[in-house]
């Protein structure tokens, strides 16, 4: 069975109603990127950095999965499906995608806002769409944050991704901007051999590899075209 792996980003689930700050010059529902979505964020005001995910999380939890998410778990009845996300939601789950790696990490989760060096990361689910600075706690007594990766952190599930790019037959991009870094680089990753696809509205205008077929189309349609295409090779 082929291997097809899809690599979507926040236009994947723009059309679930999702925002995205890159369309808001450089503010998230309003807020600075800065004031909400880094390390310095937190240690100045973790209730003003727990309040915005909250909101999120909730945003999330009420968002359904679109066509283009449907179709790509519908794609594990003809090949090996992984996916490989930079969004922060858990949309691709809920339409029933079995292998998702979260590159930025999952908004339903927390963790602790304190690790040591030499600790293991624990993940918390996290019940209903609210965490409280006060009294959602770690067991080592820490407040709980949102498992997402800021800005200005390291990406630890690069690596892991890179490995699944390189055994790629057959290589989605999907709703990313290929702005952030490193993981934008992870389309120059994908063997010789690969049939490779970047779906975006604006395809035409981006720096993409040669090997890449630009379909200029957002999430849904551009799936759509895969599927009657994909599905008879």
């Amino acid at each position: 069975m082929k291997k097809l792996v899809v690599f979507s980003g926040a236009g994947m689930s723009a059309e679930s109603g999702i925002n995205t700050f890159r369309d808001s010059d450089g503010l998230w529902e309003n807020y600075r990127i800065e004031d909400v979505a880094t390390p310095e964020a937190w240690a100045k005001n973790p209730k003003l950095v727990q309040q915005f995910y909250n909101q999120r999380r909730k945003q999330i939890i009420e968002a359904e999965p679109n066509p283009a998410h449907l179709a790509i778990a519908q794609f594990e009845a003809h090949f090996n499906v992984h996916v490989i996300t930079q969004n922060i939601d858990d949309l691709h789950e809920r339409a029933g995608s079995a292998n998702v790696l979260h590159l930025h990490g999952n908004i339903r989760l927390a963790k602790s806002s304190k690790l040591s060096l030499d600790a293991e990361e624990t993940y918390y689910p996290i019940e209903g769409w609210a965490l409280d600075v006060e009294s959602d706690l770690c067991p080592n007594g820490y407040p709980l944050r949102p498992h997402v990766v800021w800005f200005g952190e390291a990406v630890p599930a690069y690596e892991q991704a890179i490995h699944i790019a390189r055994d790629a037959d057959i290589f989605i991009v999907i709703g990313t901007s290929l702005a952030v870094y490193p993981v934008a680089a992870l389309v120059h990753e994908i063997p010789a051999h690969c049939q490779a696809f970047y779906i975006d509205p604006k395809a035409d205008q981006s720096s993409i590899p040669a090997q890449y077929q630009r379909l200029n189309m957002n999430a849904s349609d551009g799936m759509a075209y895969l599927q009657s295409h994909l599905e008879r090779t």
